[in-house]
């Protein structure tokens, strides 16, 4: 399908139930992405970050229903969508007792994960409202581990991601700058929350949301999958800039998480993996260890050091390992669709 500034052509609205791979090629000016919504907006899948002159590839299973196709220019608003027909049926990847299995086992580690993140982050909301400075400051990074870690899930949930994780510049006309970043920005660079008490209240409110939510949601096999993908993706096609914690730097607690994140969505397939391509699991494992020891040479005692210190050479090592792993881990969706 052709991506441009101003369309969003996909090769065919009607499709049988099953497997698909949607090959997303960009000719337009503008950075943009792509999702494919069932009834509500929920995201059945998704790829970021598709840069001008690229193509991305996206496999996504879907039954028999009606869906939306989405490409979002500038990744902003609602996109620009065309309605897609599935009929028929097909055999489901979950009918594998062993992919259900993985989508029950990362159930549970979601379900830790938020139940962590609402801790932390009302320590956090409760220190933004006390105009506690250097607490906030402390439990900002902490209370964005969990979410970093569950992004996939997070992303499911339509508008909850962008009004909890939006960066300034992410809105819409008219749209007001929320969130985690909302707040980062008065902590760091004008040192007042006089006034952040309802966007601490709304991001609280918000988390609570995406965690019972959460609770009922089991990602299926190719959605853990691709969620495996992007959380690598969100590192290194955007916060290998530094650009996700503009005003903090601590870009680098982000990249940790969204590591942890991803392993746990593979260690979810790997029963299964293990069976279908040992030499593939093998590799992952390599490149998953290789990339956290980079990782680890920037630790600063239970955090890790402000992004902005680390060198041009420093970076690269770190984009170099990401890219690698990021090109072995992008090898599950085919692997699991069994093609």
């Amino acid at each position: 399908m052709a991506a441009t500034d101003d369309a969003c052509d996909v090769a065919s609205s009607d499709l049988e139930a099953g497997v698909h791979q949607f090959t997303v090629t960009n000719t337009g000016s503008k950075v943009t992405e792509f999702y494919v919504y069932a009834d509500g907006d929920r995201v059945m899948g998704e790829v970021e970050n598709i840069a001008p002159g690229v193509a991305r590839e996206l496999r996504v299973e879907l039954p028999a229903g009606e869906y939306e196709t989405a490409c979002k220019p500038g990744m902003i608003g609602d996109g620009i969508r065309t309605a897609l027909t599935v009929t028929g049926e097909a055999a489901s990847l979950d009918e594998d007792e062993t992919l259900a299995q993985a989508g029950t086992d990362y159930q549970r580690y979601v379900q830790s994960q938020t139940g962590a993140l609402v801790e932390q982050t009302t320590a956090f909301t409760d220190a933004v409202k006390a105009g506690d400075i250097e607490g906030a400051k402390a439990l900002y990074p902490v209370a964005r581990t969990y979410w970093e870690r569950i992004e996939p899930v997070a992303e499911s949930f339509g508008d909850l991601d962008p009004i909890i994780d939006g960066r300034e510049g992410d809105q819409a006309e008219g749209e007001d700058f929320t969130g985690f970043h909302r707040i980062e920005q008065a902590l760091w660079e004008t040192g007042d929350v006089s006034d952040m008490g309802p966007y601490a209240d709304d991001l609280l409110a918000n988390v609570q949301e995406v965690a019972t939510q959460a609770n009922d949601v089991t990602l299926d096999p190719l959605q853990l999958s691709n969620g495996a993908k992007a959380l690598l993706d969100e590192i290194a096609t955007g916060k290998i800039t530094g650009e996700e914690e503009r005003y903090s730097h601590t870009d680098l607690w982000d990249f940790a998480a969204n590591l942890e994140g991803s392993e746990a969505a593979v260690q979810a397939l790997r029963p299964y993996l293990q069976e279908a391509d040992p030499d593939l699991v093998a590799t992952i494992d390599e490149r998953f260890a290789a990339t956290t020891a980079e990782l680890e040479q920037y630790r600063a005692g239970d955090g890790w050091q402000s992004y902005d210190q680390l060198s041009t050479e420093q970076l690269r090592g770190l984009s170099d390992s990401i890219t690698a792993l990021t090109e072995s881990v992008s090898q599950v969706a085919s692997v699991v669709a069994g093609k």
